[in-house]
């Protein structure tokens, strides 16, 4: 059954004089490149959430003493929506989304989020900008849940003040081809005690340089490894890993250096429904050259919300390349990736009671 929403009364909309529908294309779209007429935005001061407004997108004005900008009070969460065959528009488990945002604020000393801010900031402004929802294969509308710490102040504390938006961009696939990783063992993300479990801008500013790096030997992604001895592999660049070894669904246990992904908690509870052992646990880049050395493992992927489910047909390992079996040779992440897609579009029943009709 899908679950819907009543519409809020409090939020101020005040619509564009201008859309700028006819510069959309959506037999066109690339990740994350076009955004739609409008954005949400609320604001947090005196102890409470203040003016939730949609307003037409534009850029910010800020103080140069922003403290966000000096000391990475910074969050945000990334979900979906889809168009299904009779055109509505689901949106898929923003309950965790909104769940996780506030595991990330309560991380980084910031405000936390009523749950009917979080769900009718984006129902709101899904349905003012419903004209923009893409319904071409492969596409989506991307929904982009930020917060920021807004005080002008130079010193190194807490805010008591955040601003929360929400911006939209319809796009295409993240990934159109299958992925060449490389893991990555000198440079680290995170480390065990530290942010790496909340979805804070300075996470990525951290990848940036070593995935550059990456890209230049030819890789599309790193697979990074524990912060302390690079023996333990963690995460990938912007998804959860899983591998697929002697038949089992292997994938590292969350923990504070790893982001628990609402893709990955999706992917294993299926998995584990379909009858396929699954475990979540400590994985050794030894084990897994191992693995890819005598044969046992059948598949790797990365699991994401913008990736959906990325097959990895290469991985490097101390300098080496290692193929893996052809993409259309691994039954559990097709299936995987297609029962995902007909669930996304209302194909198939709600069985987990994950979408959200608009």
């Amino acid at each position: 059954m899908l679950k819907m929403l009543n519409d809020i009364k409090e939020i101020r909309i005040e619509k564009t004089n201008q859309t700028r529908i006819g510069e959309f294309d959506e037999n066109n779209l690339k990740f994350g490149r076009e955004f739609t007429d409008h954005m949400f935005v609320a604001d947090y001061h005196d102890g409470e959430w203040q003016d939730a407004r949609i307003i037409p997108y534009q850029n910010l004005s800020l103080s140069p003493a922003t403290s966000f900008i000096h000391y990475g009070q910074s969050i945000f969460e990334g979900l979906k929506a889809h168009k299904s065959e009779n055109g509505e528009i689901l949106v898929f488990r923003p309950d965790a989304n909104w769940k996780r945002m506030n595991e990330s604020a309560h991380r980084m000393c910031m405000a936390q989020l009523p749950r009917e801010l979080f769900m009718d900031s984006i129902i709101k402004l899904l349905q003012l900008d419903s004209a923009w929802m893409p319904s071409a294969k492969g596409t989506s509308m991307y929904i982009r849940p930020f917060m920021f710490a807004t005080e002008p102040f130079l010193g190194v504390k807490p805010s008591p003040s955040y601003r929360f938006m929400v911006i939209l961009s319809p796009s295409g696939s993240y990934y159109s081809e299958p992925v060449r990783v490389k893991i990555e063992k000198h440079y680290a993300r995170a480390m065990e005690g530290g942010v790496g479990s909340a979805k804070t801008s300075g996470n990525y500013a951290a990848s940036l340089y070593p995935a550059l790096q990456g890209m230049k030997e030819g890789y599309d992604q790193l697979i990074w490894t524990d912060a302390k001895d690079h023996e333990r592999i963690e995460e990938a660049g912007t998804m959860n890993i899983m591998f697929v070894v002697d038949g089992k669904v292997i994938t590292p246990k969350p923990s504070t250096s790893i982001l628990d992904g609402i893709t990955r908690q999706s992917v294993v509870q299926i998995a584990r429904d379909w009858g396929y052992e699954v475990e979540q646990r400590t994985i050794y880049v030894k084990e897994i050259l191992e693995a890819i050395q005598n044969g046992t493992l059948t598949e790797a992927f990365g699991v994401g919300t913008a990736a959906t489910i990325a097959p990895i047909k290469t991985i490097g390992i101390d300098g080496v390349d290692y193929d893996l079996n052809p993409v259309d040779n691994r039954p559990f992440s097709q299936k995987m990736g297609a029962y995902l897609s007909d669930y996304k579009h209302g194909k198939v029943d709600d069985e987990y009671h994950w979408l959200v009709r608009v």
